[in-house]
């Protein structure tokens, strides 16, 4: 059988260009196929947030998102389940944002995961998935006709109506709500009055900023630069299902105030239009054979604000994965290990973003109550902490083996100053190009010799820092740390853990290294 590439990537959205970005500097071969013609021009979002910021940064992107964003900073406040949650109280917010839209960030990833040799095939549309033990192959139309295309693997990263999701035989469990949303971007003209309390008037009537209920929906306005450039949003009940994908006209959106709001809004020069409605649906797996899904294809939360960090940090975790199981020295379960870990983390995303539902949907004095007393709680900062830190995902600790119990097994390294041979670093300068560390912070030779014969898959770094947490992190490629040695932990409960984790996660020793 012919294998034309090593994974075959379904979607060209921040999710499938980061996973290409990700299989390239492992060395793997992929091909993008997008059924779009050319990138995004239009935003599905203004922005990301959460952990991916870091992440970002760790894969050595700072100074590329620095030319095209402002840079990224604490978030001061965010909508959460129909109510502004205010983080200024913190004197670290634990969640980071950028202000990028969507279109550059696919830009940019574009650019990044083709320097790095990917394959990225716009205007390419798959109609048919066919697998076996050896291979999967797709069937797909593009601009020179209908064609196929064999892999080792398929990654589905084309959306909550995945058709590649579908065709794998994967279920997608889960409900739509019966809320219509509908988002403009636009600009007020100069016969509306604008207010100083950032609300506007027009023809006696009054609209605020920030959320207003009525007996017909919900209306959100935020306001937005340059001047008289806003941001709005109405919330409507529907009998049934909408077309995200279909165009919105700006008429529909004054329509939609005009219904809640009973107002006649004058709008023009749109620069965003969308329409959505909210799922709550996760994929029951996340790989059917040599299928896996990612992304929007593997969930869709019903909320906002949280998509692209859930579906970038899946690729992340993804890619190594699946170039370890490429290039043969992938353990058994290390392949299955991504559906564990990220269908877990979708878990918790689903849990926060769901009770985003329960509290907005309900207008009642119940419903009233509860949103008081959810936002009298969020006025203690060790309640408002966690919060943000759940929505970030910052606070994500993936259950792994921990002996010793430290604290930081399981969870994202921290960005630590460093001091080796060669001057200052940081963590993230070890981390530019996806492979494992071993990080031995303390004078532990002894824990060195140990990793010696994983050399070839892992990088071995020594270095110091003030306030050590370890002696020793072994970090994988995801920025997760795998296993964790306590300051001045003996060598004799040491070593057996470092072992089994390097073999856990990076295989059996080099043949080489058994033979010495």
């Amino acid at each position: 059988m012919r294998i034309d590439t090593d994974v075959i990537i379904v979607g060209a959205g921040p999710t499938g260009l980061m996973l290409a970005a990700e299989l390239r500097l492992a060395g793997v071969r992929a091909v993008v196929l997008e059924r779009n013609p050319q990138l995004r021009t239009v935003p599905k979002a203004n922005g990301f947030s959460g952990q991916i910021v870091q992440l970002l940064a760790y894969r050595g992107l700072s100074d590329r998102l620095a030319a095209i964003s402002s840079p990224a900073g604490p978030t001061a406040a965010i909508p959460f389940g129909g109510m502004h949650v205010d983080f200024s109280p913190l004197a670290d917010p634990p969640l980071r944002a950028m202000h990028l839209p969507q279109p550059k960030l696919e830009g940019l990833l574009d650019d990044w995961a083709t320097e790095l040799g990917a394959e990225v095939r716009r205007g390419h549309e798959v109609t048919g998935v066919e697998q076996d033990d050896d291979a999967v192959t797709v069937t797909a139309n593009g601009p020179d006709g209908e064609y196929r295309l064999t892999a080792r693997y398929l990654v589905a990263c084309d959306g909550a109506r995945s058709r590649v999701r579908a065709l794998a035989g994967i279920d997608f469990p889960g409900t739509t709500y019966p809320e219509v949303n509908r988002l403009g971007q636009v600009s007020v003209p100069e016969s509306v009055t604008a207010r100083e309390d950032g609300g506007l008037e027009v023809a006696g009537h009054v609209v605020p900023t920030g959320f207003t209920r009525t007996d017909h929906g919900v209306f959100a306005m935020g306001g937005l630069s340059p001047a008289r450039t806003v941001m709005i949003q109405t919330t409507e009940d529907t009998t049934g299902e909408t077309d995200d994908n279909e165009p919105m006209a700006l008429t529909e959106l004054q329509e939609s105030i005009h219904r809640v709001l009973g107002v006649e809004l004058p709008l023009s020069d749109p620069i965003r239009l969308s329409r959505y409605q909210f799922q709550a649906r996760q994929a029951e797996r996340y790989r059917a054979g040599r299928v896996l899904v990612a992304g929007d294809a593997a969930h869709a939360f019903p909320a906002t604000g949280v998509g692209i960090n859930a579906g970038m940090l899946d690729a992340i975790n993804l890619g190594w994965k699946l170039a370890a199981a490429l290039q043969g020295w992938a353990p058994d379960t290390l392949l299955d290990s991504y559906h564990e870990e990220r269908h877990f983390a979708g878990r918790r995303t689903m849990m926060h973003t769901q009770a985003q539902v329960a509290l907005r949907r309900g207008d009642d004095p119940a419903a009233v109550a509860l949103r008081e007393f959810f936002q009298e709680l969020l006025t203690d900062e060790s309640a408002l902490y966690r919060v943000g830190a759940l929505i970030a995902g910052t606070d994500l600790r993936y259950p792994l083996a921990n002996p010793n119990r430290h604290p930081l097994t399981g969870t994202v390294v921290p960005e630590l100053p460093l001091k080796t041979e060669d001057g200052d670093a940081t963590v993230g300068d070890l981390l530019h190009t996806a492979r494992p560390v071993l990080l031995v912070l303390a004078d532990r030779t002894d824990l060195r010799e140990i990793a010696e014969p994983w050399a070839d898959r892992v990088d071995i770094r020594v270095a110091t820092t003030d306030d050590r947490p370890s002696d020793a992190l072994l970090i994988r490629p995801d920025a997760h740390i795998a296993w964790a040695a306590t300051v001045n932990e003996p060598l004799d409960t040491a070593a057996p853990a470092l072992r089994d984790a390097l073999t856990t996660w990076f295989g059996v020793r080099s043949a080489t290294a058994v033979s010495d």
